[in-house]
């Protein structure tokens, strides 16, 4: 590819619109429709770090770091890193079961409406055809379009695909090899993969701290763009390092050019990002492993995995329960929320049973209780009840046990659905939030149905809404919905 006449390509659609590359432009692209009403997608960490399998998809840049869980390992097991560096895996990488079909299967049984695939994680290694690196897995390792096979399998089933973009991190992500003279990563031969590996820095949180060169900034817009145009993502999601404050005007530049080619494709588009990356009303706030304590009117996303430990496969990972997982769901659906759950594929394109289990397990919650999520707005409030859900990244393995007054609330025309996150024994309910005192609700209810049940239980409104559906036989700990009917 001739990068010059690419970005210069890249401005000029830019410069054409309706979006330019500023903050006001960009804070006036819509949040899509599809995205407010599907509220549940899978995120799939697959490359050639599922080989080793070991640590978690840091390994190949934890293996480079001396003395480490990971580069003791390695050393071990596959030997010196002048002898085998982090290339040697992708000859191993061969995705021979790799089935789209079989995958989507799944997505769907679990009740999934898009689906996101990292297109290409912090190590380089791109799961798509590219025309800007030779590292990709259309010419080495399984010597296939991944992304582009998951994008016609996807779409096939009217599901949405969006694509994972981890290339900024990439700029220091191998720096540690820098420290092993005699690894792979000061070799010149594989400069093209190992990237710059720059920089010792302070704190890979700080925004000031370690800023890219502009020759990487710019590999990273035609990466990106390249992403955009050959597969047509209907949501780009990006990773942490990027809020780094010398990325801003490449973001900027990024957002209109996506926005505008959607724009151009009549397609409705979002960006995902973290902290503060881009500028509030300009893309989708995420927050990785974590939730909010309250609504907010703008669509947020909380990206998280069925491993505690791991993104990625790994010997051994430590999977959550799928009850956790479902009230996780229904809990950042109360708040205006969409939740993306990861799963890490074996290196032969195989989803380990636990993965697939959890999955399924969603799915048949979803296929019971799935209309108080799908399609569904916030309430006036999000919930009540004593548990306090913790706000903010990386919460989503703190123990939360709900009781039986924690309720969350979505609505969808004139119906209510309040969802109990714990099962009472004796079947009796009291929601406060509905009770007469008209704060809330002055509307008459109708109704009340037991969402997987034929019964409509008798109900009368004092200081709150009480709901006798008698004992039932609803067993473990996933929750269970109310559909109430009001005038």
């Amino acid at each position: 590819m001739e990068t010059k006449k690419y970005l210069a390509e890249i401005y000029k659609v830019i410069e054409e619109g309706p979006y330019t590359d500023t903050w006001d432009s960009l804070c006036e692209h819509p949040t899509p429709k599809w995205y407010e009403k599907g509220k549940f997608g899978i995120f799939i960490h697959w490359g050639v770090y599922s080989v080793p399998a070991f640590g978690n998809e840091w390994y190949p840049r934890n293996m480079y770091k001396k003395g480490s869980a990971e580069n003791l390992h390695h050393v071990k097991t596959y030997g010196a890193l002048d002898k085998f560096g982090y290339k040697d895996f992708i000859p191993m990488f061969r995705a021979e079961k790799f089935d789209p079909k079989k995958w989507l299967d799944l997505f769907q049984e679990a009740g999934a409406r898009f689906v996101v695939p990292v297109a290409e994680h912090h190590d380089g290694f791109q799961m798509y055809a590219s025309e800007l690196s030779p590292w990709n897995a259309a010419r080495m390792g399984p010597c296939r379009d991944i992304l582009g096979e998951l994008k016609e399998e996807t779409e096939k089933r009217g599901l949405v695909l969006g694509a994972s973009s981890h290339r900024a991190e990439h700029y220091w992500f191998f720096n540690g090899g820098r420290e092993i003279p005699e690894s792979d990563v000061n070799n010149p031969e594989f400069a093209s993969l190992y990237g710059p590996a720059a920089g010792v820095t302070r704190d890979q949180s700080s925004i000031y701290d370690n800023p890219p060169t502009q020759e990487h900034m710019e590999d990273w817009l035609l990466r990106t763009c390249e992403l955009v145009d050959r597969y047509q993502p209907r949501l780009v999601f990006f990773d942490w390092w990027i809020q780094q404050y010398a990325w801003k005007p490449y973001l900027r530049k990024f957002a209109a050019y996506y926005y505008n080619r959607a724009a151009q494709w009549g397609a409705e588009v979002a960006i995902d990002s973290k902290f503060d990356t881009f500028v509030h009303g300009s893309a989708v706030k995420d927050l990785e492993r974590g939730q909010l304590d309250h609504i907010t009117p703008d669509l947020w996303q909380n990206d998280t995995s069925v491993a505690k430990n791991s993104w990625g496969y790994t010997v051994g990972n430590d999977y959550k329960k799928p009850s956790d997982l479902v009230l996780d769901l229904v809990d950042v659906v109360s708040k205006n929320g969409a939740l993306l759950l990861n799963v890490g594929p074996r290196p032969d394109g195989t989803i380990p049973e636990e993965d697939a289990h959890i999955l399924r397990e969603v799915g048949k919650w979803l296929a019971v209780n799935g209309e108080a999520i799908y399609d569904t707005r916030y309430w006036k409030v999000f919930g009540e009840g004593p548990t306090q859900v913790p706000e903010g990244h990386f919460t989503d393995t703190y123990s939360k046990s709900f009781t039986p007054e924690d309720i969350r609330f979505t609505s969808k025309g004139n119906h209510i659905y309040a969802t109990v996150l714990h099962w009472p024994q004796d079947g009796e309910i009291h929601i406060r939030s509905l009770g007469n005192d008209g704060k809330l609700l002055k509307s008459t209810i109708r109704d009340i149905e037991l969402l997987g049940t034929d019964l409509h239980p008798a109900f009368s409104r004092n200081e709150s809404l009480d709901v006798s559906c008698g004992k039932t036989d609803f067993a473990g700990d996933m929750p269970v919905v109310l559909k109430i009917t009001i005038d």
